[in-house]
């Protein structure tokens, strides 16, 4: 068996005419994925399970779907619904993108704390620190938030506040791979599973490198620019062994969709 890779990322400086290199302190090794690809509200209960049963497919073992319906009655069809389909063997994180208030968001997570959800996510305005701080005492379910931190200063007052059971940064929003790194031994000194929002095919590198390393979100969307996606293998997305983020564009694709 080949010893673990180092991971090391490209860093381009200044006007970009210098190059260096960056070795974060981790290992090339697989990530526990899950396909983020769908989150649309559907119009039955049915056509939501379809979807998570195309979105698990062979490849992946976990999958989030969109809640925030009109009733708490129609969340909790959508989700039984999915739970009926892929089984109890798949992990299920579900979504309510900042849809609810405190109150809604008590009543209907407190419906759903026996469904067996992995997570429940942002289901509050995403600043609310001391409303989420509530749902994470109140629910069973955990609360995810993190997408929305705006450089770490914010993940620090959301954790002081007690926010969260798991958090994911946004690579983009939490200062780049400077931030990630401030980021993860946060949520190393909170004991707290981090996990990631987009950009998979480097944040993927940078989970290997994250000490409470939980979960990649997985979305397909530079598949049609680069030459070789990121792959899924029995839910785990396997780092590339090609230099930097491994990302090796495809020249033709860029300048077909190019605005």
């Amino acid at each position: 068996m080949p010893s673990p890779r180092p991971l090391r990322l490209a860093v381009v400086a200044g006007d970009a005419k210098e190059v260096g290199e960056l070795v974060l302190k981790g290992y090339s090794r697989p990530i526990a994925a899950y396909n983020s690809c769908g989150l649309g509200l559907k119009e039955t209960p049915e056509a939501v399970a379809d979807e998570a049963e195309k979105l698990l497919g062979d490849n992946f073992r976990a999958v989030k779907l969109r809640l925030g319906y009109p009733t708490w009655q129609e969340d909790l069809a959508a989700v039984r619904a999915v739970r009926r389909r892929i089984g109890d063997g798949a992990a299920l994180m579900v979504d309510y993108n900042q849809a609810l208030s405190l109150a809604a968001a008590l009543e209907r997570g407190r419906m759903l704390d026996d469904e067996n959800i992995d997570w429940l996510e942002e289901p509050i305005r995403h600043d609310d620190y001391a409303g989420s701080a509530r749902l994470a005492r109140e629910l069973k379910t955990p609360i995810q938030i993190g997408e929305n931190f705006s450089l770490v200063s914010s993940m620090e007052a959301a954790l002081a506040a007690g926010a969260a059971d798991y958090v994911m940064p946004d690579l983009e929003r939490i200062g780049g791979v400077t931030g990630w790194q401030r980021a993860a031994a946060l949520a190393a000194e909170h004991r707290l599973p981090m996990s990631s929002h987009l950009f998979p095919e480097v944040s993927a590198h940078l989970l290997a490198a994250t000490p409470t390393c939980h979960f990649l979100e997985y979305v397909d969307w530079a598949d049609r620019v680069v030459r070789e996606p990121l792959r899924i293998v029995d839910g785990r997305a396997v780092i590339p062994d090609r230099p930097g983020s491994g990302v090796v564009w495809d020249d033709k694709a860029v300048e077909r969709y190019r605005v």
